[in-house]
């Protein structure tokens, strides 16, 4: 069914609206009980779903929502727009904040957590703000949302409240707030001053209006200036936010921020500077290849000396973001597809290994790698997962990890661009060499003599890892609408 104008433009009001409402709702419910309030919380994410996964037959036959809410200056505007980009990015986080409330409510039970009607609360406020990043129409609508998501993840990032994780919780927003207002806020003040709007456009808005080095430059505050992107030495914050509950670092690494980062740069790149533009300034833009292609071997080669699982995965995080900025950075159709697919099977792998190391803790209280010998045996289906998941970060099919690499390589290739071709192959090989190991272990090592017997986590926190194990090798079959999706992205670049 086809939904008219006025109904599109007003599910975006509805897809923002949604997760503060079921915030309130949160508050309200536990005051009754922790039952009623966890299943608002399923409730709320499964209407943000419902809302924004129903925009997406019109956005497929080309349609595309918005909604001016105000001019607040002359030609400054919150403004809201709907396309294939921010819709992938959406659907992604709003699917995805079902499954994690799935995992949550037996993570935190199972961990008896302290404050959880807090945790659920700001869990829903930090998707009020990721539906603001995604939808985001202009520069200034994105800035502001973006900053929503620093502040409203900060109590989730410093939930333990402990002298420890509130330090760490300090380095987090410490880091992205200091990026965003000292690098970012400038970059799109410029860019406002030079193009005299800062609507995301097609092809781009600085053409003609920007050259030289300043072109290398004002990309730079744009790309530092996005901290959540992690590309070194901006990324610090990664790490440090590791002290938060497990469900929280899935948030950061796979549903919300990391993505958020990612998401923001890409855009930018294509709807800000225009691919073409760059393409032609290649000699002052064509650092950020290389800026990429370090933080992807510097981090796996940080990845490789962990001993901590949660770490490993933090530095693993911190390197496949950069896939996506270098596949961004590509400029080709095939590598930019690639940068998209890349967020979703990034999501999916890397979310199922969190839920695994959390479901770990949760029944084993084990977080180091030694700790791993032999508990596949007593941890088959969450051990499975782990595998799944460590199989789609290396890129090995039949897993969504091969597919966006693939895309990537090919983009490559069509640049012949061959330090990226390198950097995909060498971090491939970095990935097996920290991941192998660690299943190799888990399946076939001796336990240890003085283990203690133990099972599987709770049941909702292993369905939900199963759930997103499948949806890491369900993707590699059914990755078609995606690509459909962001082959409009590129449509001007294919033809």
């Amino acid at each position: 069914m086809s939904l008219d104008n006025a109904t599109l433009n007003n599910a975006i009001l509805v897809a923002l609206c949604v997760p503060l409402i079921t915030a309130v709702g949160i508050q309200l419910a536990s005051r009754v009980s922790d039952n009623l309030r966890e299943v608002v919380t399923l409730l709320g994410a499964s209407t943000l779903a419902w809302v924004v996964w129903g925009m997406l037959p019109e956005l497929f036959s080309g349609e595309r929502p918005s909604w001016m809410v105000a001019e607040l200056l002359p030609g400054i505007t919150l403004a809201f727009e709907v396309e294939p980009l921010g819709m992938l990015f959406a659907a992604l986080a709003s699917g995805l904040w079902i499954i994690n409330s799935i995992y949550s409510i037996g993570y935190m039970r199972g961990n008896k957590e302290q404050k959880q009607t807090r945790f659920y609360t700001f869990f829903a406020l930090s998707l009020a703000a990721t539906m603001g990043v995604a939808f985001a129409g202009n520069l200034f609508t994105l800035f502001l949302f973006y900053e929503l998501l620093t502040l409203s993840t900060f109590p989730l990032v410093s939930h333990k409240g402990d002298e420890a994780t509130v330090r760490s919780a300090r380095v987090y927003l410490g880091i992205l707030l200091s990026t965003s207002i000292g690098l970012l806020l400038p970059a799109i003040i410029w860019t406002y001053h030079v193009a005299g709007t800062g609507d995301f456009t097609v092809d781009g808005i600085l053409a003609g209006k920007i050259a030289g080095a300043d072109v290398g430059l004002l990309l730079a505050l744009f790309v530092f200036g996005i901290g959540k992107a992690a590309v070194m030495p901006v990324h610090r914050w990664l790490p440090a936010a590791m002290v938060a509950p497990t469900p929280v670092s899935a948030l950061l690494h796979a549903v919300a921020v990391v993505k958020a980062g990612v998401f923001a740069v890409t855009k930018i790149i294509v709807y800000v500077f225009g691919v073409d533009f760059l393409f032609s300034a290649n000699s002052t833009a064509g650092w950020l290849i290389y800026a990429a292609a370090f933080t992807i071997i510097a981090a796996s080669l940080v990845a490789l000396r962990q001993t901590n699982l949660k770490r490993l995965l933090a530095y693993s995080t911190v390197a496949q973001l950069s896939y996506v900025v270098m596949a961004a950075a590509v400029l080709k159709p095939l590598a930019e597809i690639g940068a998209a697919i890349h967020m979703v099977a990034h999501a999916f792998g890397k979310i199922t290994l969190f839920f695994a190391a959390g479901a770990i803790y949760t029944a084993a209280k084990k977080t180091e790698l030694h700790q791993l010998r032999g508990i596949g045996r007593r941890m088959p289906w969450t051990m499975t997962a782990f595998t799944i998941g460590a199989l789609s970060m290396i890129g090995v099919p039949p897993t969504g990890g091969f597919v966006s690499k693939w895309y990537i390589l090919a983009g490559a290739f069509q640049a012949d661009n061959l330090l990226a071709i390198f950097t995909i192959i060498a971090s491939t090989v970095l990935n097996a060499a920290y991941f192998l190991p660690i299943i190799f272990m888990a399946w076939f090592a001796d336990e240890p003599s003085d283990a203690k017997p133990h099972g599987e986590a709770p049941p909702l926190v292993v369905v939900a890892l199963c759930m997103t194990a499948l949806l890491t090798l369900g993707f590699f079959f059914f990755n078609g609408p995606v690509i459909e999706l962001e082959q409009q992205l590129v449509k001007g670049m294919l033809q």
